[in-house]
């Protein structure tokens, strides 16, 4: 029987660095879905847009003991004290209190940048530059997505166009319950190897709920208490420990080549 109370979820995903092979297609998906526009000649890493950032990792070790992994990093979906919007002065970050997605509104963004400042994760990115589209692509932009404006800060949002189209459904079939299968974020469902697990983690039976509860799970710098609804999985050791190292920049540039 149906109640006016709804469930309340806690949406996560959990990423398997093991199956990651850095192929770049999350990226992707998540630009296409969201309409995030392609990069001109000048970007480079410090005034690109890209909602999910896939870096290779090395393990440091001597050849041929070498290795390494890919870590598709974004929006680490903090669920205490939340950094960014700790430190927002305009409430354009808010946590939405059904699903405890960490959504972004750039209508209320003055682009002060302070968020991106406070992100322990880099997770964030400053338009500086109205959107530009080449011949023919404006006729592929998602109609359920609004391009973000120059001078905003935006992020990854768990694909929240898929979740308003999975309550659309919910709400015509008579239900106030999304079906799961409904409501799968763009990067998700576009990555060959099924790398990343998305779901409730409120549910404990949930593929999610339970690949995060794992031994070789963790989340990056949990040390800070942020408490991250996105988590990473290795059976490897030195990826787990990396997660919470922290690197000088010279350190940093040589794990990246």
């Amino acid at each position: 029987m149906e109640t006016n109370e709804r469930k309340q979820y806690r949406f996560g995903m959990v990423i398997d660095l093991d199956k990651c092979s850095g192929c770049g297609a999350c990226t992707v998906a998540c630009a296409v879905e969201n309409n995030v526009a392609p990069a001109v000649p000048s970007t480079t890493t410090r005034n690109g847009l890209t909602w999910m950032n896939v870096t290779a990792v090395h393990s440091g070790a001597a050849y041929p003991d070498c290795e390494t992994v890919f870590v598709p990093m974004s929006c680490q979906q903090c669920e205490n004290e939340t950094p960014c919007l700790t430190v927002c002065p305009q409430n354009a970050v808010d946590i939405d209190p059904v699903t405890g997605i960490v959504g972004q509104v750039p209508q209320r963004c003055l682009g002060c940048r302070y968020c991106m400042t406070a992100c322990p994760y880099h997770a964030r990115y400053f338009n500086w530059r109205d959107p530009e589209w080449t011949d023919g692509m404006t006729q592929q932009l998602n109609p359920d997505v609004a391009p973000r404006m120059r001078g905003v800060v935006e992020k990854c949002n768990f694909c929240h166009a898929r979740l308003h189209a999975a309550r659309q459904k919910a709400a015509a079939n008579g239900s106030r319950e999304i079906d799961p299968a409904d409501y799968v974020p763009a990067c998700v469902e576009s990555c060959p190897a099924s790398a990343i697990t998305f779901g409730d983690l409120n549910n404990p039976s949930s593929p999610v709920a339970i690949l995060a509860a794992d031994k070789n799970s963790f989340r990056f710098l949990a040390r800070l208490g942020t408490e991250p609804k996105v988590h990473y999985h290795s059976s490897k050791q030195w990826v787990r420990e990396m997660a919470e190292r922290s690197k000088t920049r010279t350190q940093q540039e040589a794990f990246h080549g």
